[in-house]
């Protein structure tokens, strides 16, 4: 990843002064004399002690269990940068701690593991899980995310949530959905694309299925072409990848794949779309370049050559920016407020419905500001809403909370609906 010099120090500075680090920890009960000592320690804290153990649903009422998220992570997939380490991801961490409390009032703990074995990481995870409502897993290398969220989901009983496959599968298809509504076309009828059959990859063709896209509409491309049940490697590969393996056709690359194609996704690397590819999709198609920073086809050459297609990618000096901010604070927002045991497929397709909504309303003033807009309505450069849009918690919280109550995983209702 190349940052300007500038940019690169400035970080730098911004991380290390004036005190290191962008987290801190407050008191949020009076500490000002003996009295308020001997409730906070002993001998006034044995009380919510026997109360927990006679209950731990207690630990909500007594401590900061219900508002306290882990956002957990190895290091194997920090960013673009790749395998970094557990330590060197922990400035990524922190940064996704920010972004839960600035957004969505959450607290966070940050906390990098120190191992590539996934049953080690899970294990560790599993017996510190009490201490927490929710577990947010961030830059964890496929394929092993999907065996660590999916084992872990299994043993605990508070939302469990990996945002690097979810968070930007909830984005993208709200974005998908909108896209796919101004062209006038229908997302049971598209012909999808995805290219990067990573954690992203998987989780948004997953999250499609569930909006109603139809799997022998799918085609997932990896580094050797389409996913098709006839490869040499097919019967190497992980089940994620075997779930979306279709049958041998002459669609064998990304360029055949993508003849009469109504969408691409891209969740690869930089530059591996080519102009002229672009040529042989559908009739007003979609193109979603997600790889950051660097997309797979820059916005200036498809508009070029497809003058009819509506794009988004990962950036913010782009419209329609695919940005999971947009998604996971409020997700467990929602989460939290009801003590949902899970996220589960109901809550997500939530998510993506009230973002795409959100999205059609007319933009307040102080969004326009915060980015220096005159205007900004729905439309092809306005698929998705903008990170700093104060409605978000209010709409996608609560229909997560919804989702959650009518799926039967909540165990309280809202504090407010109470």
């Amino acid at each position: 990843m190349n940052t300007p010099l500038n940019l690169s120090q400035a970080a730098l500075d911004y991380h290390e002064h004036p005190r290191p680090g962008k987290l801190g920890i407050s008191i949020t009960k009076p500490v000002s004399g003996p009295g308020d000592l001997s409730l906070a320690y002993s001998p006034g804290v044995a009380e919510p002690v026997l109360a927990i153990q006679a209950n731990p649903e207690n630990a909500y009422r007594y401590t900061a269990k219900g508002n306290l998220v882990a956002v957990i992570s190895n290091g194997t997939a920090v960013l673009g940068l790749g395998d970094c380490g557990a330590l060197a991801g922990k400035p990524v961490m922190e940064g996704k701690a920010v972004l839960f409390k600035k957004f969505a009032d959450i607290d966070v703990f940050d906390i990098e593991v120190d191992t590539r074995d996934s049953r080690e990481f899970i294990d560790t995870v599993t017996r510190i899980a009490p201490t927490f409502g929710g577990i947010n897993l961030e830059d964890i290398a496929a394929p092993a995310c999907f065996e660590i969220e999916a084992e872990l989901s299994r043993r605990l009983d508070i939302p469990v949530f990996h945002d690097d496959q979810h968070g930007t599968a909830i984005v993208l298809c709200a974005g998908l959905l909108n896209a796919l509504e101004l062209q006038g076309k229908r997302i049971e009828d598209a012909r999808i694309v995805c290219l990067g059959a990573g954690a992203a990859g998987i989780a948004s063709m997953r999250l499609a299925v569930a909006l109603g896209a139809r799997r022998e509409n799918l085609l997932l491309v990896d580094r050797k072409g389409v996913i098709h049940t006839g490869r040499e490697d097919y019967p190497g590969l992980n089940p994620e990848k075997r779930e979306f393996a279709v049958e041998p056709s002459e669609r064998r690359s990304l360029a055949g794949a993508l003849a009469g194609a109504d969408v691409f996704i891209g969740l690869s690397g930089p530059d591996l779309v080519r102009e002229e590819w672009l040529m042989l999709m559908a009739e007003r198609p979609i193109v979603f370049a997600l790889s950051n920073p660097v997309p797979e086809i820059r916005p200036e050459v498809a508009l070029n050559v497809r003058r009819d297609l509506i794009m988004a990618t990962g950036r913010s000096d782009y419209p329609n920016q695919v940005n999971n901010v947009l998604c996971f604070p409020f997700l467990f927002r929602g989460a939290l407020d009801v003590r949902a045991s899970c996220i589960n497929d109901a809550m997500k397709v939530a998510a993506v419905r009230a973002l795409a909504q959100l999205a059609r309303e007319p933009v307040p003033g102080e969004v326009l500001d915060a980015y220096g807009l005159k205007s900004l309505c729905f439309g092809p450069d306005y698929i998705i809403p903008k990170p700093l849009d104060p409605r978000l918690r209010n709409l996608v919280a609560p229909a997560v909370a919804q989702a959650a109550l009518d799926s039967g995983v909540a165990r309280r209702r809202p504090a407010a609906a109470a």
